[in-house]
């Protein structure tokens, strides 16, 4: 009988080894025509060439063989809310009108423990069919919405974080904390979740906007008292925003300054959008490793603006992260996030390489988590989170590929520009099929 604890995934392998410097940039990945990724105990124990692999397996170990299939480290999305799946599509409003037209009002039903397990459920089989394994996620103000977020992640054996957001002004009274609630409540989650199995706890302030002095304090006290957590907020997505932000902190020099000033900032600080970062803002996100994270759908749909790649990585360099930001991102799929990312450059008169954005939605994104080494990797030793990419799922797509002649980096750039969840062919989280195409 098979023993449980080993499994194999056979396919064309690929995983990256560096951060790319721009297409052609051979020696940044390892790529296999026929490779296998043996795990055991949910960890991958090898990774090689599939023939000499295969007759070292133990007796009757499973083996999941698709032979045409790109096998990549699961994908990594280091910006989305969980509340926010059925504000998707919602019609007509930039930032601020569209937190209080739609989100305020949907991320209020959070407070109903039956509806945010009934949301969880729905939101991780969107995760695992469109290929990512492991999130970054801002639940609601309650902390009910993140313990069914935490439940959920951990029957399906998928290593999740995100904490429940603090927000104590300029939201309804019903989304609202205390300074000294949002951090007692926050504290309890720790306590009960961060570092239970896969599961990590965020400090998650809303943004500026949405917390007082007081409230950002209690988030840097957070962070002092707990330097191995990470911090999620948002910065400068909308212009109309850092006007506000400006008149709510006059004494600070600039929007990232508020954070600065609290102790926010830092290599586990991770900033949503940061479209419109003055020179000094950025230079000061260098200087503290912060991490800027880049939401092509969402800043396309809500029409805050474009985030320049090439400029975040002119010197001084940003940290730079990708990410779908549902539900002001229109789409779970980081193949869809990662073609508007493409276009986004284009009009900035940039192009954006499939190699580097497949990077950046695995090990960039696992080394945005601190979580280098344990994901978005096919390395010994990291957890066995997986993806089978098809890139002959729509008829468009076989087209195309016809074409190609067995060029890898244009079979990416196939993925990223048309692909979307008809072209995950499967799932795995720590060695565990969670999702397979019908």
């Amino acid at each position: 009988m098979a023993d449980p604890a080993w499994r194999a995934v056979r396919g064309r392998v690929l995983t990256f080894l560096a951060p790319p410097l721009g297409a052609g940039d051979g020696a940044s990945y390892r790529y296999l025509a026929d490779g296998l990724v043996l795990a055991r105990d949910g960890r991958i124990a090898a990774v090689g060439e599939a023939s000499p692999l295969l007759a070292t397996l133990p007796a009757d170990t499973p083996v999941d063989h698709y032979p045409d299939g790109l096998v990549l480290p699961g994908f990594i999305d280091p910006h989305i809310h969980f509340p926010q799946t059925q504000v998707i599509a919602s019609y007509g409003a930039q930032l601020l009108e569209w937190l209080q037209k739609y989100t305020f009002v949907e991320e209020q039903r959070f407070a109903d423990a039956a509806h945010a397990a009934e949301q969880a459920a729905f939101f991780f089989d969107e995760l695992a069919r469109n290929g990512t394994t492991t999130a970054l996620a801002f639940c609601s103000v309650h902390p009910v919405s993140a313990d069914a977020y935490f439940t959920e992640a951990e029957r399906r054996g998928m290593g999740m974080l995100g904490g429940k957001v603090m927000m104590d002004r300029n939201a309804p009274p019903a989304l609202t904390d205390t300074a000294q609630s949002g951090y007692d409540e926050t504290k309890v989650l720790i306590e009960r979740w961060h570092g239970r199995g896969r599961q990590r706890v965020a400090i998650t302030p809303r943004f500026a906007i949405t917390s007082t002095p007081e409230q950002l304090a209690a988030a840097g006290t957070l962070k002092r008292e707990h330097p191995d957590l990470l911090v999620q907020t948002h910065l400068s997505e909308n212009r109309a925003e850092i006007e506000t932000v400006r008149r709510l902190f006059p004494e600070a020099a600039g929007y990232l300054d508020v954070y600065d000033r609290f102790g926010l900032t830092g290599e586990r600080s991770l900033f949503g959008h940061c479209i419109h970062l003055t020179e000094a803002e950025r230079r000061r996100m260098a200087e503290t490793g912060s991490v800027a994270v880049f939401c092509p759908t969402s800043n396309l749909f809500i029409g805050s603006g474009l985030f320049d790649m090439g400029q975040a990585r002119e010197a001084p360099a940003m940290r730079v992260a990708v990410a779908t930001d549902v539900g002001g991102g229109t789409s779970f799929s980081m193949l869809r996030t990662l073609a508007e990312g493409y276009k986004v450059q284009q009009l900035l008169g940039r192009n954006w390489s499939a190699l580097e954005a497949f990077h950046l939605a695995t090990a960039g994104n696992a080394a945005a988590l601190g979580l280098a080494g344990e994901i978005g990797t096919l390395e010994p030793g990291a957890f066995a989170d997986l993806v089978v990419l098809d890139a002959h799922a729509t008829p468009v797509m076989a087209n195309r590929m016809a074409r190609i002649d067995g060029n890898l980096e244009q079979e990416l750039f196939v993925l990223m520009t048309l692909g979307d969840d008809r072209a995950v062919r499967a799932t795995y989280a720590a060695g565990r099929l969670i999702h397979a195409a019908s």
